[in-house]
């Protein structure tokens, strides 16, 4: 599925700076957003309601398209980089980037499997990501690649992904995505054998072990 339309964003100009007025920001529910852009000098600062960010992120992926409203002002971006709380995960600052409709940039794709492979073989994700060039409002929320039913031995490359017109792929096309492989014998042992002998070489340590305690 392909973003085709950018998501709204109500926005307010941040006129406090620091960590002190970050704080106080996260405090009422906001988080602290910079906009940087290739055609002006200065980024944009502003705050936006977590809740609300949060939501979008967690429905439209990393590389949502916003449609960010600063007072009347209008601005599309895209979601440059997230920092999170490493203890609550939460939002805690945002960088975005100013876009224009119609223009084409490079993201990272997420990649993810479905189905289950031929009996007897187990699946390997080598890759996670996969970069693109795409249009801004036609970025792939995921690239999705069915596995079912695929015997051992076979391997699905970056260029056999299938892309949407107008998307041009950026990974170099032999990069390894889904390898399907025979699963590695575990050397388990049989049924009471190590256990009999773990158990007679611990009471032999345990004696031989005895009269040293009792002779210090």
């Amino acid at each position: 599925m392909a973003i085709n339309k950018a998501i709204p964003l109500e926005a307010a100009p941040r006129t406090e700076f620091g960590k002190g007025a970050a704080r106080r920001a996260r405090r009422d529910g906001l988080i602290p957003v910079v906009i940087y852009s290739k055609s002006i000098d200065e980024p944009l600062h502003i705050t936006v309601d977590r809740l609300n960010f949060t939501a979008i992120i967690r429905n439209h992926g990393v590389n949502a398209v916003v449609d960010v409203d600063i007072e009347g002002e209008k601005q599309l971006a895209i979601v440059k980089h997230i920092d999170q709380n490493v203890l609550t995960f939460d939002i805690d600052h945002v960088d975005l980037l100013a876009i224009s409709r119609g223009e084409k940039i490079e993201v990272e794709v997420p990649v993810v499997h479905t189905g289950e492979p031929a009996p007897g073989a187990m699946v390997i994700q080598d890759a996670d990501f996969l970069a693109v060039e795409a249009p801004v409002l036609s970025i792939p929320e995921e690239f999705e690649i069915d596995i079912e039913g695929l015997e051992i031995g076979t391997q699905i490359t970056a260029a056999d992904v299938k892309l949407d017109e107008g998307i041009t792929l950026v990974s170099d096309p032999e990069t390894l995505i889904i390898n399907i492989v025979e699963p590695e014998e575990e050397d388990l042992p049989e049924p009471g054998e190590e256990g009999e002998d773990d158990a007679e070489g611990e009471s032999v340590e345990a004696t031989e072990e005895g009269p040293t305690n009792d002779s210090e």
